[in-house]
């Protein structure tokens, strides 16, 4: 706008300029009287063409101000119509797109806080319940009953840490620490971890590695938790029996794994939004967090998840990891 207010005053002068000597040439030829008037007359149209197109100008700037000022005081909802000059319009729709912006991350912490509410409540009412209870003596302080309530605890535990691994992918602040590991020896460290979960629940659980994708630059403890909270989903997947298989492959790009089950599936209706947070499917008895936050720490080491599932079939989880982080 100053660059335009500085242009305008310019033209302004020059025209006076060239316009006073040509109506000094009028004045000479003429007579002093026509010859003055016109010189008064032409400044004064200039400065109603200057003055309406700076007018015309400093309209949209002032609509920007003003639902700035709305923004400021947290109507989200606060857009400019986009008028007037190349710059100017860019400007105007860059600052439609940052209320956009502000107006979704506004809706997602709204529903965040209402999601972490509902989730809460669960465990802290059982936990309670079972308190009172052995206060008025319908449990027994019993290692059973305790174990109960250690379990929710740890409910609690996970999803407060869940949350705040989601703030700092938020925030882009969460650290990844690579180094050169062989990604088939943790993918089979994984598995071990949940053979004996599995066994009770009459699962077997295979793990196939191929030896071209030995090395690979990533971050272990978060690869760890990604591939933890996928055997945690396919185990509850499968109540009562079933197979889990883990297969580790090199690919394009890098270095692939795809976990497998053949448990329940996913009903077709929930796969545009499993990777949406706190979205739980009909038979889904975690937080809703799990694959969220496996999607995010797959794209901080700049690789791919997808996922395909049959209802009633099963689910296979892709994974493409690049060679180095």
């Amino acid at each position: 706008m100053f660059l335009r207010a500085f242009f305008f005053f310019g033209f302004f002068i020059f025209m006076i300029v060239g316009m006073a000597v040509l109506i000094s040439k009028i004045v000479s030829n003429v007579g002093n009287l026509s010859g003055w008037f016109a010189l008064g007359a032409i400044p004064f149209l200039l400065m109603v063409v200057v003055g309406r197109s700076f007018v015309r100008s400093w309209r949209p700037v002032r609509r920007l101000i003003a639902a700035a000022g709305s923004l400021a005081d947290g109507d989200y909802t606060a857009r400019v119509e986009p008028t007037g000059s190349g710059s100017m319009r860019a400007a105007l729709n860059s600052f439609n797109d940052m209320a956009g912006r502000l107006e979704t991350a506004d809706e997602q912490r709204r529903r965040l806080l209402a999601d972490l509410g509902h989730e809460m409540r669960t465990p802290l009412t059982v936990v309670r319940g079972e308190i009172e209870a052995m206060l008025d003596g319908v449990h027994e302080i019993d290692a059973e009953h305790l174990s109960l309530l250690l379990n929710e605890v740890q409910v609690m535990e996970r999803l407060l840490e869940d949350l705040r691994t989601l703030s700092l992918l938020d925030a882009g602040r969460l650290p990844l620490h690579p180094e050169s590991i062989d990604l088939g020896a943790l993918v089979e460290d994984v598995a071990d971890g949940y053979r004996r979960r599995a066994g009770e629940a009459g699962v077997a659980i295979d793990v196939e590695t191929d030896q071209g994708s030995a090395e690979t630059v990533l971050d272990p403890v978060r690869i760890r938790e990604v591939l933890t909270n996928l055997a945690d989903n396919a185990l509850r997947a499968m109540p009562e029996g079933g197979h889990l298989r883990f297969a580790v492959r090199p690919s394009v790009a890098g270095t692939s794994i795809s976990v497998t089950d053949n448990g329940t599936g996913i009903a077709p209706s929930d796969l545009d939004q499993v990777f949406e947070r706190f979205h739980k499917g009909s038979t889904s008895r975690g937080s809703g967090l799990g694959l969220t936050i496996s999607r995010d720490l797959i794209q901080a080491h700049g690789g791919t998840i997808d996922l395909d599932s049959t209802r009633g079939s099963g689910t296979t989880v892709r994974i493409e990891l690049p060679r180095s982080t």
